[in-house]
């Protein structure tokens, strides 16, 4: 006779084995533990020197250590961030003005970036230059010709007045407050001319200045452009 393994009796194979439910919840214990483990070994490192001077790891820094700077390693052992400490109040303040000179020297070179590509986007030849300073100083000129003007005028309204009022007071006359009154307003005028005046020269200076030192840096981007051109025949041939 054949034997049936699948027979469910009570002389079958199957019959004596006794058949358990599984349960989960074991499964996810060992999966969190394993995770758990994972996460303690990818714990980071740190390297630091105690109060004492001692080299110290752990896995955390102490709080009074921070200021002294640490570094971070990984489970090989291996730096992988660096921390440096806190910098004296006179460090800090010769960093700062470290800063400062780098932050000024960066912002003179993109100035001087800057007015280079200026002077050769609108000039060709000094003789440009030239000839725009005497456009821009020939308005000014105007201007100051202009003022120049008034205040002459005004002095002489002024003048008249006061010759005006020197008659009537030899004539034994109250010089009268209007006429006194104009006199003020005018004088005023003219310090306010003055001032002008004053402003328009400076004006004129400046910009004087400013077209003298366009000439001296045009001539000297000239003079590397064409110190670069001959190395560059020279080199070519």
């Amino acid at each position: 006779m054949g034997c049936n393994l699948y027979q469910r009796g009570t002389g079958s194979i199957l019959g004596h084995m006794n058949f358990r439910t599984i349960h989960p919840r074991p499964v996810f214990m060992c999966a969190l533990l394993l995770c758990v483990a994972t996460l303690v070994e990818a714990r980071p490192l740190y390297r630091y020197r105690n109060a004492e001077g001692n080299v110290v790891v752990d896995y955390q820094v102490p709080v009074d250590s921070i200021s002294g700077g640490y570094e971070v390693l990984n489970n090989d052992g291996m730096v992988i961030k660096v921390v440096p400490r806190e910098l004296t109040p006179e460090e800090r303040k010769l960093a700062d003005a470290e800063s400062k000179r780098e932050q000024e020297a960066r912002a003179e070179q993109e100035r001087l970036r800057e007015w280079d590509e200026s002077l050769m986007l609108r000039y060709s030849t000094v003789e440009d230059i030239e000839d725009a300073r005497h456009r821009a100083l020939g308005e000014l000129q105007i201007r100051m010709s202009i003022l120049r003007g008034n205040r002459r005028s005004l002095k002489q309204k002024v003048e008249g007045y006061q010759t005006q009022a020197a008659n009537m007071e030899r004539s034994g006359m109250t010089v009268d407050v209007e006429r006194l009154r104009s006199i003020e307003i005018l004088q005023s005028e003219i310090a306010s001319t003055e001032r002008d005046i004053e402003e328009r020269q400076r004006e004129i200076e400046e910009l004087e200045a400013a077209f003298d030192a366009d000439v001296a840096r045009f001539k000297m981007l000239r003079d590397v452009i064409e110190l670069r051109q001959t190395l560059r025949t020279r080199t070519d041939q």
